[in-house]
């Protein structure tokens, strides 16, 4: 980024204040929502498109994470979106792909996005976005046992999906909120998986990056997502940059689960790995099963070795 401020600039203290009362303000929870991952801090766009404002240049980002790395049938997802910017206008359209498979059930969805930055003052501004796309579900019942009536029929259905997305940002720290997955329609109570994958979605975000001296620099970011009838999870995350080329973290999530985070920023390409496990006294002290999740980003354009760390 242009710019860097320290921490006695006066938003961060309102925005810390923030973040630490909505984080605080609730406990700890054991469900997972339905489109989760670790590294959100570097990639933020499938949560809120208008994140992809905040990099004046084009990107690829791609994204895959195993979940529960032993167990058959754990959930395995794998994201890639790519967007453009518009220059002429402050803009920025691109595409979203959301792929889960968790045992016999399958989720795809799909969106396109667009984005429009608004200047407020020279140095702040508030961006928008609305993305529309479809979300395709399927639940192989029948491959359980098809001999027995229970599971005799498959659930298949694609539903339209549309979003929106605001966010508030500068050239050191952005606050958000979002509803990307507002579902029109639902598929019914065929599966158990409905009530999670087919839910509207709302998210709250934010992230200030400030200078601890001349080589290194720190980034506290928020995650805080929400459905109806699905408790309320947030992440907390820091990371430490070296020369901007090193980054060094730490992930914890309220239902109990924890992560350390890797990333080297060089060139144009970006690579990130993080490893995540359970903190409750039942995995410290037995059985603990391990995510893994590894991203890549490419940038391409005249401002692509620029790397953006906010």
């Amino acid at each position: 980024m242009k710019k860097n401020y320290n921490c006695k600039e006066p938003l961060l203290a309102v925005l810390s204040l923030c973040l630490l009362l909505l984080v605080t303000g609730h406990s700890a929870f054991a469900q997972e929502q339905a489109f989760s991952y670790t590294q959100y801090m570097n990639n933020l766009t499938p949560f809120n498109p208008a994140y992809s404002l905040l990099d004046k240049t084009g990107s690829i980002h791609t994204l895959a994470r195993k979940q529960w790395v032993g167990i058959d049938g754990a959930p395995v997802t794998y994201v890639i979106n790519g967007n453009v910017p518009i220059e002429s206008i402050d803009g920025a359209a691109g595409l979203i792909v959301f792929n889960n498979q968790l045992a016999i059930e399958h989720q795809t969805e799909i969106n396109a996005y667009f984005a429009k930055g608004i200047q407020l003052t020279p140095e702040s501004y508030l961006g928008v976005s609305i993305n529309a796309g479809i979300r395709n579900y399927v639940a192989n019942y029948s491959a359980l046992d098809a001999s027995d009536p229970t599971f005799k029929s498959d659930v298949r259905g694609t539903k339209p999906n549309i979003g929106f997305g605001v966010m508030y940002y500068t050239d050191w720290y952005y606050l958000g909120i979002a509803a990307p997955e507002l579902t029109i329609t639902s598929l019914g109570t065929a599966s158990i998986q409905n009530g999670t994958n087919f839910k509207s979605h709302y998210y709250l975000s934010g992230a200030l990056l400030t200078n601890i001296n001349e080589d290194i620099k720190f980034k506290p970011a928020t995650l805080i997502s929400y459905a109806k009838g699905v408790p309320l999870t947030a992440n907390i995350s820091g990371t430490f940059y070296t020369k901007e080329t090193l980054g060094l973290g730490i992930n914890y999530r309220t239902d109990n689960v924890m992560a350390g985070i890797i990333s080297i920023n060089v060139n144009s390409f970006h690579v990130g790995y993080s490893y995540q496990f359970g903190t409750s006294s039942a995995n410290l002290g037995g059985f603990n099963n391990a995510t893994h999740e590894i991203s890549i980003t490419f940038r391409f354009g005249k401002h692509a070795s620029d790397f953006k760390l906010l």
